[in-house]
Order: structure tokens, then C-alpha cells, then sequence
């Protein structure tokens, strides 16, 4: 089970250290264009992914978010919506403290908490269903973030 832990998390780290690379990369003003004609900016995606990561805090059962607006403005918004966003340099300062946070949280955990329920799942669900664990969103929201990362690859 050690060994599948390491691949999802080095996985994890990877995709984040991939997206840090490109966002390092990346003015600001490239940020603030469309990844293309009629989509998501840059911008918008970056909020968004900070507000997905920032609710894993209490989803994993670590911690409160941080970010209470960015659910509005990041999830249950769209893009162009009139949202009054945070700036891009404050939205970079976000993402990277909040992917600390988490990576703090992560290197805490025993092989044994990882199978964990998340804090979504009751305990008769996770019963029935005993995927619905830590280790299984952490696998969820790589995929996720691995599909915005090529949407943010084409703002190069």
C-alpha cells in the first residue's frame, strides 16, 4: 500500500510542480488573457484551482480554508461574470500557500490515515464504499488540475 501512496502523491507533486513552473513562466498580463477565443482566463483558471485546493483543507479533515471568497468568485461563478477577482499577484501568493499547507498536511499522514474517509462521505456511506478515502480525492483533483494545466499551457 506504501508503494501506491508514493506514486499518487509523487503524481501530485509532480503536476504541482509542473503548473508552478508554467505559472513561474507566465507574465501577468498572460495570465490575464483567454486560453482561447471565448474561454477561461488564465487568470480565472488560476482562482479556480487555488479555491479547489484551499477546499481540500477541510475535505481531508486538516483545516478550515483560508480563501471563503473564492468559492463564489473561482467555483460558483463563471468567468467574466463580474466577480470582483483578487489580484494576479495575490492569487499567485494564495496558490502557493495553500499548496504548502496541504503538502505540510500530507507529510503528516501515516500510510493508514490516507485510507481514511474524507469528511464528505458518512460513515455508513464510507462503509458501503470505502474508496471514498483521502488518498482517492488527492487522485481526483491531480486529474483536475492536470486538465487546467493544459488549458494554461496554451496562454506560452
Amino acid at each position: 500500500m506504501e508503494l501506491v501512496i508514493k506514486i499518487i502523491l509523487d503524481n501530485w507533486y509532480n503536476t504541482i510542480n509542473q503548473t508552478n513552473k508554467l505559472l513561474d513562466a507566465l507574465t501577468d498580463e498572460q495570465l490575464m488573457k483567454d486560453v482561447a477565443p471565448g474561454r477561461n482566463s488564465g487568470v480565472y483558471l488560476l482562482g479556480h484551482l487555488t479555491a479547489v485546493h484551499d477546499l481540500m483543507l477541510p475535505l481531508l479533515g486538516f483545516e478550515e480554508r483560508a480563501h471563503h471568497d473564492f468559492l463564489e468568485i473561482f467555483i460558483k461563478s463563471p468567468d467574466k461574470s463580474g466577480q470582483q477577482m483578487p489580484s494576479v499577484a495575490d492569487l499567485r501568493a494564495a496558490w502557493t500557500a495553500t499548496n504548502a499547507k496541504l503538502e505540510k498536511h500530507f507529510k503528516s499522514l501515516q500510510p493508514a490515515d490516507w485510507l481514511m474517509k474524507h469528511t464528505s462521505v458518512s460513515v455508513e456511506d464510507f462503509a458501503k464504499e470505502p474508496h471514498r478515502n483521502r488518498l482517492n480525492v488527492v487522485l481526483g483533483r491531480t486529474t483536475h488540475l492536470s486538465n487546467h494545466l493544459g488549458q494554461l499551457l496554451l496562454l506560452k
